[in-house]
């Protein structure tokens, strides 16, 4: 070890680096989980590096100055504690924020990995704070002893690691590699001689290079305690201050074609996982973070279909793309079926078209007229009212297909009968400022004769402003007249003391830009409004109140419960890394939650696993909730390993489900005739589930190894159990920005 002795750097340097970077260093040397019982008891700011991410490290302006620093503190509770706390503290090696403070390069891990850490917090109500340590060796001491909640880096799944802490569901499968320069190095000695690699003290990479250099000294590790990033890093090398270094692929990709001296190496053949890392017994943590990660992927695939798109684009994709509401007009889910108004039309205007129909909920405080601007959807169907600001945002409506008025809502009956506006004099009104009702309100208030305390309710549905009016959190609201007739089949809580508004139209919306679009729809309305299909449509979410009570009674409104079997099925997919809504979602497309279905195949149980498959799993009477779920959860399990590593997290899943359905080996034809046929063989959506379809056809099926396959049934049976994890996604954050 004398040559990684050479390079070490003294503990004095790093204070002093420490120091002048972030002002308040509290320690720097080296952590392996060595540290006295004292230290484990000395004040948070003696054992952590404290740090807002990388512009909060900046001078402090005079507003800033005031601000308290964080102190941290020991907490070893699961997500109720640290909710309690109201901080989710995230560890990161200091050398990630001296990284942060560098010129921002796209495409780094760590960014990402930041705004997906803050986003976690965000959402359950936190605030994040980043808790900086020395080294990666002081990244699981720290979690361990409480000085922070979850390791949010790109860092690696070892098993000595797993000794210590939980780890999530990996967020990708990564390869080790070996950097040098290019041309000969004098220092290296012979092809014998062991090469020196500079690697971070703790890092994963010392553990490997430890392994490899036990049987004929191939590597001789050079430990570096100073927080030095990745391209500090290849820097060094590339300066020839140091033979070589590791970095992980994913890292290589963005970094390494600033370095055209450098080349690299797989150091090992297998993939390494990357992983977030929380204290072993945070469990409910871990859940959390597993279905935060699970959301993020599969969202994103929606999120990368974004464009500015016409009617020629649409019946290219063959999907159109509905930016929608959660309520019980336009969109919800009963009894995990989706339906609504606005769904049922749509879903005809697809099917008359050959289209799919992709439903995108946006986030409540999202306006959607941005959304579509954005390119997140190709048409808004959301019970919108026609104003003339949505036209100013540049909004072109269809034909309207509904008229409403806008009713003011009360927890009681006026006893005076006095028109709306007298009544409004003076009092607060509360809705959501997205909504057409906050436009009819600052109006009536800009004109001097009803003075009106607007109350904005960001990210708040009608139906939950009802509720706050009926709990006497509020005093009034405004709602559609369809949409209080909606909630007054069901319940008695609230009146309605009359129409803010004259009648209104209710329309589809798209850009300007989409003239074939609109005359598509329009060409659609014009064909079915006040026909058969249309006013049996209509009648069943307006009109028979026997229907409508049972339906909006049951109306799916928190993700508290899925299922009679939640509990269950959160059993067995939390330690499987699975988010257990997606199996839930599942679980409603095999059976309809009932234990005793059975297939003509003879698949039993909730999940519908045949018995023979059950019992090389060593599980029988799968009648039984708990066996046939435990089952599913086993087999979906099977075959995601069937699949190869480097497979995107959010594919994994959607080609896990269609082997469920129809078996491994058809989806291994079905990749492969779409690699023949030019499409991605490593993406489902319109790339193999394309091929699918096609095994279904003789010139393609005799040329599969494993033959024919109805294809359409894997194709629909995941684009179902898809749209129906996205119905309950769009619940849950609902429930997430009015709750916080």
């Amino acid at each position: 070890m004398a040559i990684g002795q050479q390079w070490r750097v003294s503990r004095f340097a790093c204070l002093l680096l420490l120091f002048l970077a972030y002002s308040a260093v509290s320690g720097c040397g080296s952590e392996r989980g060595q540290e006295t019982e004292a230290s484990s008891q000395s004040s948070a700011a003696e054992m952590a590096q404290v740090s807002q991410p990388g512009r909060d490290q900046q001078q402090a302006t005079p507003e800033q100055a005031d601000v308290p620093a964080f102190q941290n503190y020991i907490e070893l509770g699961d997500l109720p504690a640290i909710t309690g706390r109201g901080t989710l503290r995230l560890l990161a090696p200091s050398s990630l924020a001296m990284e942060d403070e560098s010129l921002p390069r796209d495409g780094l891990p760590s960014s990402e990995w930041r705004a997906l850490a803050e986003k976690f917090a965000e959402q359950r109500g936190l605030e994040p704070q980043w808790v900086y340590v020395d080294s990666f060796a002081g990244l699981i001491p720290a979690l361990v002893e409480g000085r922070g909640d979850v390791i949010a880096i790109n860092f690696s799944r070892t098993p000595q690691r797993a000794q210590r802490v939980s780890f999530t569901r990996p967020l990708e499968f990564v390869q080790e590699l070996l950097i040098t320069r290019k041309q000969p190095q004098a220092n290296t000695g012979s092809p014998s001689d062991a090469l020196a690699v500079a690697v971070r003290e703790g890092s994963a990479f010392a553990g490997t290079l430890e392994n490899l250099s036990a049987p004929d000294d191939a590597y001789t590790p050079i430990l570096l305690e100073e927080p030095m990033d990745n391209e500090a890093l290849l820097a060094a090398v590339a300066r020839g201050e140091y033979p070589a270094t590791v970095i992980d692929s994913n890292l290589a990709e963005v970094l390494l074609p600033a370095y055209p001296e450098l080349q690299s190496r797989p150091l090992l053949e297998s993939r390494r996982a990357i992983s977030w890392a929380v204290r072993r017994d945070a469990q409910k943590l871990e859940r959390a973070l597993n279905e935060f990660f699970t959301e993020e992927h599969l969202v994103a695939v929606q999120r990368r279909s974004r464009g500015q798109r016409d009617w020629a684009e649409v019946r290219e994709s063959r999907t159109l793309r509905v930016l929608t509401r959660n309520h019980p007009a336009s969109y919800f889910m009963w009894r995990g079926e989706l339906m609504g108004f606005d769904y049922d039309l749509l879903q005809r205007f697809a099917r008359d078209n050959g289209l799919r129909l992709s439903m995108v909920v946006p986030g409540p405080d999202v306006d959607l007229a941005e959304a579509l601007a954005a390119g997140m959807g190709d048409v808004i169907a959301a019970s919108l009212t026609v104003t003339e600001s949505r036209r100013q945002q540049g909004l072109v409506f269809t034909h309207p297909y509904m008229q409403v008025t806008e009713q003011l809502i009360a927890a009681e009956p006026s006893p005076q009968v006095l028109p709306v506006a007298e009544q409004l004099r003076g009092q607060q009104v509360a809705v959501n400022p997205l909504s057409s009702y906050y436009t009819s309100l600052s109006l009536l208030a800009e004109n001097g004769e009803t003075p009106v305390d607007v109350v904005p309710v960001v990210g708040a549905t009608t139906e939950q402003l009802i509720d706050a009016v009926a709990e006497g959190k509020y005093q009034y609201t405004v709602a559609d007249s369809h949409l209080v007739a909606i909630e007054q089949t069901y319940r008695d809580d609230f009146a309605v003391l009359g129409d803010l508004s004259g009648e209104r139209d209710i329309a589809w919306a798209v850009r300007a830009d989409q003239p074939q679009l609109l005359e598509k729809l329009n060409g659609f309305l014009d064909k079915y409004y006040r026909g058969l299909f249309f006013n049996v449509t209509y009648n069943k979410y307006f009109k028979e109140e026997k229907r409508m009570r049972s339906r909006q009674r049951e109306r799916l409104r928190t993700t508290e419960e899925l299922s009679p079997y939640d509990p269950l099925v959160r059993k067995y997919a939390t330690p499987a890394d699975r988010d257990w809504r997606m199996v839930v979602s599942q679980m409603y497309q095999e059976s309809r939650f009932n234990p005793k279905a059975k297939s003509f195949a003879g698949a039993r149980g909730l999940m519908q696993v045949l018995p023979r498959t059950a019992k090389q799993m060593g599980i029988a009477d799968l009648y039984e909730p708990e066996n046939g779920i435990r089952a599913g959860v086993s087999y979906l399990g099977w075959l995601e390993q069937r699949f190869p590593k480097e497979l995107p997290f959010d594919q994994k899943i959607y080609f896990t489900l269609a082997a469920y359905n129809a078996g491994h080996g058809h989806v291994r034809d079905a990749r492969r005739l779409a690699e023949q046929l030019g499409k991605n063989p490593n993406r489902w959506f319109n790339n193999v589930e394309d091929a699918m379809l096609m095994l279904s056809q003789p010139e393609y099926y005799r040329q599969a190894r494993f033959g024919y396959v109805r294809g359409r049934e894997p194709v629909n049976y995941v684009r179902e159990i898809r749209d129906r994890y996205f119905g309950y996604l769009s619940v849950a954050r609902t429930e997430r920005i009015t709750t916080q």
